[in-house]
């Protein structure tokens, strides 16, 4: 029998499923159900300990949809990896609450709007990849205040406006993708880096 906390990471994952509209490989239909424990299903990984959802990694499975606000409530998560599909729309706000995550990986999808300004609450980020989607606006300067951050990828957007300055004050930061977009700027002199990656190409 689950735990009443692994519940709701259950119901947070079927009502990921419910925005689904196309699942063409069936992974979410043949297995997500709840008649097996969600640290069976596919993409899902539990933590050894705890046993509440820690990953979720649903990597090229050509999945259509949206994403549930309730994905918010898997509040053990640490990485979060959905590159490679066709999910759309903005990304819901509840997704702030998700303090732990390390790694996100949304590239490669058709989400749209501005990138929220709360991804610079996550202390703990250390990759944040949102390249090949339909984002617009500028860079949120918030982004510039993540403590941990290893890797930015905002490359194959719709961004516009001034690189901010203060993304040269990543002490962490080791690669950076900005590419294809409409940004303009610059965000030297870098203090802290050594970064091994730069493509600031077609930006404008």
């Amino acid at each position: 029998m689950e735990s009443p906390n692994i519940t709701t990471d259950r119901l947070a994952l079927l009502a990921l499923k419910s925005h689904v509209t196309s699942d063409p490989k069936r992974f979410l239909a043949t297995n997500w159900s709840t008649s097996t424990s969600v640290c069976n299903w596919i993409g899902v990984t539990c933590g050894s300990k705890n046993l509440r959802v820690t990953v979720l990694n649903l990597t090229g499975m050509g999945l259509v949809g949206t994403i549930s606000s309730h994905l918010g409530n898997l509040s053990f998560l640490s990485r979060l990896n959905i590159v490679n599909n066709s999910f759309q729309g903005f990304l819901p706000n509840n997704l702030a609450n998700l303090h732990r995550l390390k790694f996100i990986n949304l590239g490669n999808n058709k989400f749209g709007g501005e990138i929220p300004s709360w991804f610079g609450s996550f202390t703990r980020l250390q990759n944040l990849y949102l390249f090949g989607n339909n984002f617009t606006g500028s860079i949120p300067s918030s982004l510039c205040h993540l403590p941990k951050l290893e890797s930015l990828n905002l490359g194959n957007n719709n961004l516009r406006g001034q690189i901010p300055v203060k993304i040269g004050n990543l002490s962490t930061l080791k690669t950076l993708h900005l590419g294809t977009n409409q940004l303009s700027g610059s965000i030297f002199p870098l203090q802290y880096w050594e970064p091994t990656i730069f493509d600031f190409s077609k930006m404008v």
